[in-house]
């Protein structure tokens, strides 16, 4: 890859925002203010603004290996934190795809290092809901509905934070579920039963 070439399309982007806005860079210096949070997977496919058809300001995001919301992982705690509490976003989407590299690394038991630890997290979904997807003699199909199955996981975690919790009680912040189909770019939501699963956890997860 020839990196000049970034820089020739960074300049060509420019002229782009310019000429339909020539107060564009203006107003982004001024700040930001995005209503929604999107946490996807790090996968070069996925891109998040586009997928979306948004532009800068209006999406914060943050990306890891396979979209995970892990409790411990201050990195992604530290990003839902200032968008919640300091942005103020009102919603919060998860969003998956087929094809996903980490979810089907999960699915084998190759030792994969480094990112052992890291995979771990996306076997426990498996092992949660080993029944349904052991019934499924399809592999892609059980492939595609792990993804699935992971994005609802990291949902629930981020259902069980303090922080969400209280944003939804203050000013009604939910929390989304969506696929992305990588062989039609088709985004698909997923429907996650936001107060249902609150209602559900409470009894443990009651940290508001």
């Amino acid at each position: 890859m020839n990196l000049d070439k970034i820089f020739k399309n960074n300049q060509d982007w420019i002229q782009g925002k310019l000429a339909i806005d020539s107060d564009f860079f203006h107003k982004l210096g001024r700040g930001q203010s995005p209503e929604l949070l999107y946490i996807g997977c790090s996968d070069s496919r996925v891109t998040a603004e586009e997928i979306m058809g948004m532009g800068p300001g209006e999406v914060f995001v943050h990306r890891n290996i396979a979209n995970m919301v892990i409790g411990t992982d201050l990195n992604v705690m530290s990003v839902v934190n200032y968008a919640v509490e300091h942005l103020e976003v009102n919603h919060i989407v998860v969003c998956g795809h087929y094809a996903c590299g980490g979810v089907n690394a999960a699915m084998k038991s190759a030792d994969l290092g480094i990112l052992n630890p890291w995979l771990r997290n996306i076997r426990d979904v498996y092992r949660l809901h080993k029944e349904e997807l052991n019934a499924l003699k399809d592999e892609e199909k059980k492939y595609d509905r792990l993804v699935e199955l992971n994005v609802q996981e990291q949902c629930i975690n981020l259902i069980k934070t303090a922080t969400v919790q209280k944003a939804y009680k203050k000013r009604g912040l939910k929390v989304h579920g969506w696929v992305m189909d990588v062989h039609s770019g088709r985004l698909i939501d997923l429907k996650i039963d936001f107060e249902g699963i609150l209602k559900n956890i409470m009894e443990i997860y009651h940290l508001e």
